[in-house]
């Protein structure tokens, strides 16, 4: 099987619920999402997305993404795009870095190499070791109220795993944790995640104010160094997310942070090959997992499903459908959460089917 075709599409997706708001007023209602399409001279096609969270929470923004996609796509082009490790290999030889851009094409090559095989991706990657997983969502910064209410009005759609977006000032950052932890029961999982938005001594005092409190603490600073002195004495379970892009910052989350998770993200790894042995190396180091993207609609979704269902139940500790969150339904609004749980497609590949007439004509083709 050889690579024949690749198309690169833009698609907007926008927020289910209004304007999402994280820490340093950053916000969002729609996004600019990057999806590819890759044909093959068997007649099989692969499908990947890579949507960013504006330009300024990590850094990748759309344009560059889809420059770095051009070189990617044509370095690959004739090559069997069921043979991963050798797409990545050629893909890293092409360029250093840019893993945002190379996510979605070794995305696009799982999908094929299921189709290929007639199994799930879930399959390729060993089996369903968890067929009902519970999901969480994220919940904009606002009042402490506000929170509270988007948690109770959650909770009542069944879900009970929440991540808050904090990281302005401390002690209303605080406050609003309080008002969401009230809002749950004493099963409810929150997070209150930062995005490296508080600065040291914001994070200092943060972490302060939170003690007591049944919650974890993701990436209250910038960077690892940081994180580890605002976290330095509490005994808040400590995630971190951003400031983790290579194997040697596992170690150091765990043996210098205390950390207890890392977030795993497809664009920041450069896909589900990086991810899946990431999440390998964080369940033998007994870390719990967190696994998701930026942002995105079905196909993310569907990629994120395939790892979530593969990884241990006692180590997920969250991962989103993030087609509950926006309006990305590009297949149908496939894979769909069900009272606060979902599970992995059963069809070959991702286990979608793309409706190739809601994304239009493709940005670029290199054939």
């Amino acid at each position: 099987m050889k690579i024949t075709e690749i198309e690169v599409f833009s698609y907007q997706v926008g927020y289910a619920h209004g304007t999402y708001v994280m820490s340093g007023d950053r916000s969002a209602s729609t996004e600019d999402g990057t999806v590819v399409r890759i044909k093959t001279d068997e007649g099989i096609e692969g499908w990947g997305e890579i949507t960013t969270l504006g330009k300024v929470y990590l850094p990748t923004f759309p344009e560059g993404i889809r420059t770095a996609l051009n070189d990617l796509s044509r370095a690959i082009l004739g090559q069997d795009p069921r043979n991963i490790l050798n797409i990545n290999r050629i893909m890293n030889a092409t360029l250093m870095g840019q893993e945002f851009a190379k996510s979605p094409l070794d995305i696009a090559c799982w999908d094929i190499f299921g189709k290929s095989v007639g199994k799930p991706i879930s399959a390729l990657l060993g089996g369903v070791i968890n067929e009902r997983f519970p999901i969480y969502e994220a919940v904009p910064l606002g009042s402490p109220e506000s929170m509270a209410e988007y948690i109770q009005e959650r909770r009542a759609d069944g879900i009970n795993r929440f991540q808050l977006k904090v990281g302005n000032n401390p002690l209303e950052d605080v406050a609003r944790t309080r008002a969401s932890v009230e809002a749950g029961d004493e099963d409810t999982v929150i997070v209150a995640d930062s995005n490296g938005g508080w600065s040291l001594a914001s994070a200092k005092l943060a972490i302060q104010g939170l003690a007591g409190l049944p919650v974890y603490v993701e990436q209250p600073c910038r960077t690892t160094a940081d994180c580890i002195l605002a976290h330095r004495g509490s005994a808040l379970p400590l995630v971190l997310d951003e400031s983790i892009i290579s194997q040697d910052e596992v170690f150091r989350a765990k043996y210098e942070a205390n950390a207890v998770s890392i977030n795993l993200k497809f664009g920041k790894l450069g896909g589900l090959t990086n991810v899946v042995r990431a999440r390998d190396l964080l369940q033998d180091l007994n870390l719990a997992v967190s696994v998701e993207d930026m942002w995105g609609g079905d196909i993310i979704t569907a990629a994120t499903s395939h790892i979530a269902a593969t990884t241990r139940p006692d180590s997920l500790l969250m991962t989103p459908f993030f087609n509950d969150w926006t309006d990305g339904h590009l297949a149908g609004y496939t894979p769909r959460s069900q009272k606060g749980f979902g599970s992995a497609p059963t069809a070959p590949g991702l286990g979608i089917e793309v409706d190739i007439n809601r994304l239009g004509k493709p940005l670029m083709t290199i054939r």
